[in-house]
């Protein structure tokens, strides 16, 4: 069974289990570690893998053939996207008008959450639009490549190593604005599965996780991209909750209030947003 995700800390940490076979009942998974970039593209496609991580905005596209998981994502307070410049004079959305801007896909929720707050925020209109690689944004910042960066995953643990400041916390004011938890990450199977039971094994890896959190250690930090086992444990301890085992009401209703006002705004094609429950 093929299964995509990133290679960060908070999903190596769920899926360890689940990949390395100590979950009982499970298939033989063919891992591949993908930026959301490259999942967000693979899920519109009808042959594309069995089971993977893509981001929240991306469902629209998606949901023809893939089912949305009520386990095994991101979704919390506290842990939304960025936006960082390499000043410290400029004044929120003023400062972005004109300006060019990385982005870590044109269809992730932190770009999406930057879209809607920019329509209130910033005055006329933004510039470029530049899609790379999370892990490739700050260094663009600090090298003036860019103006602007919208940074995720662990770059809050550690933009002000390179010299960066913060302009804006997209998930502060998502927070603020709505009141509910952010919607990141959104995992997803082929509908040809039987979905309760592909939720079950995650749900299973995530409490297996949480039972022995020295058993994925290594494996972590693998494939953490050098990063330090401080800010991989800050990572997995942000992103990894309560919604990791079951959206439920609270997690629904923030994916629901986010795709509802991103259709409305005509950011995302509409869809019926029941539908996304699989069961």
């Amino acid at each position: 069974m093929k299964i995509v995700f990133s290679p960060c800390p908070n999903d190596t940490f769920i899926y360890h289990a689940l990949v390395h076979n100590l979950i009982s009942g499970t298939p033989q998974f063919d891992v591949t570690y993908a930026d959301i970039n490259i999942t967000n593209s693979l899920a519109t496609k009808s042959n594309g893998p069995d089971i993977m991580k893509i981001s929240f905005a991306a469902l629209p596209w998606a949901h023809k053939d893939y089912v949305l998981l009520p386990c095994g994502g991101a979704l919390g307070r506290g842990c939304g996207p960025l936006i960082l410049t390499n000043s410290k004079e400029n004044k929120e959305g003023s400062a972005l008008s004109g300006s060019r801007i990385a982005v870590p896909s044109e269809r992730s929720t932190a770009y999406l959450l930057f879209r809607l707050w920019a329509t209130e925020h910033v005055p006329g209109s933004v510039g470029d639009i530049v899609v790379m690689p999370f892990h490739e944004i700050m260094p663009a910042v600090r090298d003036g490549k860019v103006d602007a960066g919208l940074v995720i995953h662990e770059a809050r643990f550690t933009y002000s190593d390179y010299g960066l400041s913060q302009l804006v916390d997209l998930g502060q004011w998502w927070e603020s604005d709505t009141g509910h938890p952010i919607p990141l990450g959104a995992i997803i199977a082929h509908r040809t599965l039987d979905v309760k039971q592909v939720s079950d094994w995650i749900r299973k890896s995530v409490e297996y996780a949480w039972k022995h959190p020295e058993a994925s250690k290594d494996y972590v930090l693998e494939h953490a991209q050098e990063m330090s086992p401080q800010v991989a444990k800050s990572h997995i301890d942000l992103y990894v909750n309560e919604f990791s085992t079951d959206l439920g009401d609270e997690g629904y209703a923030a994916v629901f209030a986010l795709l509802g006002r991103a259709a409305k705004e005509g950011l995302i094609p509409e869809m019926d947003l029941q539908s996304l429950k699989p069961f």
